[in-house]
C-alpha cells in the first residue's frame, strides 16, 4: 500500500474552490473489471451485426474519446466466444500489444483479448482516464513478458488510485476536455490543409499521358505546353558519400544530411540541416543551392519517391541520396517528384525487402518542364501552403505540451507517492 504524507497525495495545481484532501483506493474497489475477447473470425456470421468490436488498434496514443472502429458482432458471436459486452461510459485500457492506451466508451461495445476494461462505480469515468493518462508510465509498468508485454486483471484490480471528490473530477475533467477539444479542432485544420495542398498538387502538375496541368496561374495559359524530356536531358545525377550515423557529431563544422532523415525531418524544401559531421572534407559530397537529392535505398517502392531540395551550398549529403543537379528550380522538381511522378518512380525502383533506386534508373525518368517563371510559380504557390502547415504543426505541439504539463500540475505523480 502506499506510504506517503498527506501533502504528497496533492497535486502541486487545484481549483481554488476545492481545499479537501484526495484519497487513495485501489481501483478494483471502485467498479467492475471487464475482460474481452475475439470471436471466431471464420464463422462470417458472427462478424454480421451492429455493435462495435475494438481491437487495440483502434485506440489512439493520449486519446480518450477517439476510437477507430471497423468491425461489428452480433449477440450470437457474444453468447458464442469470450467477448462480453462492455457498457457505455466505461474505461477501455489496452493491457497488451499497446500497453498504456485507454479510451472512454460513448457506447456499448465489446473489446478483443487485449483489453481489460473498467466500468466505474465510484469514481467518474472521464477523471479517471485522464489520471492513467497523466501517470502512463506507472501502468505501463505493470507489463509483463518480453515479446509481447502486458498487464493482467489482478495487476490492475490492485493499481491504487487517488481522487477528490465527485465535483473536483469532474471540474479537471472538464478543464482537459477543453483543450482536447482545441487539439481537436487544430488537428482537423492541419488535416485540411495537406489535404489541400495534395489536391492542388494534383491540378498543378499534369496527370499522367497529358501535357498540361488542369490548373494554371492566368498569366501562364498563353505560354507553350510543358516540354517532355527524360531527367537525364534536364539534370545531371550524382550520388552522395557515406556518411554513417556514428559518424554525426554535435560539435561537428559541416552541416549533414543523410537518407533516412528525408523520412523522418525534411519536407519539400530544406532550409534549416539539423546534423552535423566531423568527417574530412574528402570524404564528403557537397551540395550546390538547388540541389534535389532523394534516398537511393528505402523500405517500400511507393515510398521511396521522398525528394527535397537543398537551398544551401557546401552541405554534405550521405552516400545512400541520389543528387538531382539542375538549372530549374529545384523546390519546384522536388514538388513534382513527391507527387505526380511517385508512382513513375515507385515503377522504375528495384528490390522488394530493401528497395533501391539507382542514378541510372532515375535518369531515364519522363519528366513535363513548363518555362522557369511557371515553375518558380508553382514552387512558390506549394512552398507558401507548406508554411502554413508547418506554422499549424508547431501550433498543435504547443497545445499537446501545454495539456502534458497541466496534467502534470494537476493530479499527483504517482512515481513520488509510491516510494
Amino acid at each position: 500500500m502506499i506510504q506517503a504524507t498527506q501533502r504528497e497525495l496533492m497535486p502541486k495545481l487545484r481549483f481554488p474552490e476545492f481545499r479537501d484532501d484526495w484519497i487513495v483506493k485501489i481501483l478494483g474497489d471502485l467498479g467492475k473489471l471487464i475482460g474481452g475477447g475475439t470471436p471466431d473470425k471464420s464463422v462470417v456470421e458472427y462478424w454480421q451485426g451492429d455493435i462495435p468490436w475494438v481491437s487495440s488498434s483502434d485506440i489512439f496514443e493520449d486519446d480518450i474519446y477517439t476510437m477507430s472502429v471497423t468491425r461489428f458482432i452480433n449477440e450470437k458471436s457474444i453468447s458464442e466466444s469470450a467477448t462480453k459486452l462492455v457498457p457505455k461510459g466505461s474505461v477501455l485500457f489496452v493491457s497488451r500489444v499497446g500497453t498504456g492506451k485507454l479510451a472512454v466508451n460513448d457506447k456499448d461495445v465489446c473489446t478483443s483479448q487485449d483489453f481489460t476494461n473498467f466500468l466505474p462505480k465510484k469514481i467518474y469515468n472521464y477523471f479517471l482516464g485522464y489520471f492513467f493518462i497523466a501517470n502512463k508510465s506507472a501502468l505501463i509498468s505493470l507489463g509483463q513478458g518480453t515479446s509481447i508485454k502486458g498487464f493482467s486483471k489482478g495487476d490492475l484490480e490492485k493499481f491504487e488510485v487517488i481522487f477528490p471528490s465527485p465535483l473536483e473530477q469532474e471540474k479537471i475533467a472538464d478543464c482537459l476536455s477543453s483543450i482536447d477539444d482545441l487539439i481537436t479542432a487544430q488537428t482537423q485544420k492541419l488535416d485540411t490543409l495537406k489535404t489541400h495542398k495534395k489536391g492542388l498538387m494534383q491540378q498543378l502538375f499534369p496527370a499522367e499521358g497529358e501535357t498540361l496541368p488542369k490548373l494554371r496561374f492566368p498569366e501562364f495559359r498563353d505560354t507553350p505546353t510543358w516540354k517532355e524530356r527524360t531527367l537525364n536531358e534536364s539534370a545531371d545525377l550524382y550520388k552522395g558519400k557515406g556518411i554513417s550515423k556514428a559518424d554525426i557529431d554535435v560539435q561537428g563544422k559541416v552541416p549533414c544530411i543523410r537518407y533516412g532523415e528525408l523520412y523522418t525531418i525534411y519536407s519539400e524544401v530544406i532550409e534549416t540541416v539539423f546534423s552535423k559531421t566531423s568527417n574530412p572534407p574528402s570524404d564528403l559530397f557537397f551540395s550546390r543551392k538547388n540541389d534535389v537529392i532523394i534516398p537511393a535505398s528505402g523500405e517500400t517502392k511507393i515510398d521511396i519517391a521522398k525528394a527535397s531540395c537543398v537551398m544551401h551550398d557546401n552541405v554534405a549529403l550521405g552516400g545512400d541520396l541520389n543528387v538531382i543537379r539542375s538549372s530549374h528550380n529545384g523546390v519546384f522538381l522536388s514538388y513534382y517528384l513527391n507527387g505526380p511522378k511517385k508512382v513513375d518512380i515507385a515503377k522504375i525502383a528495384q528490390g522488394d525487402t530493401v528497395v533501391h533506386l539507382y542514378p541510372s534508373q532515375l535518369q531515364l525518368l519522363e519528366i513535363g518542364l513548363p518555362i522557369a517563371d511557371e515553375q518558380k510559380k508553382i514552387a512558390d504557390c506549394l512552398s507558401s501552403i507548406d508554411e502554413l502547415i508547418t506554422a499549424q504543426t508547431h501550433k498543435l505541439a504547443t497545445l499537446k505540451t501545454h495539456k502534458k504539463g497541466l496534467m502534470q500540475q494537476l493530479f499527483p505523480a504517482l512515481d513520488e507517492v509510491q516510494r
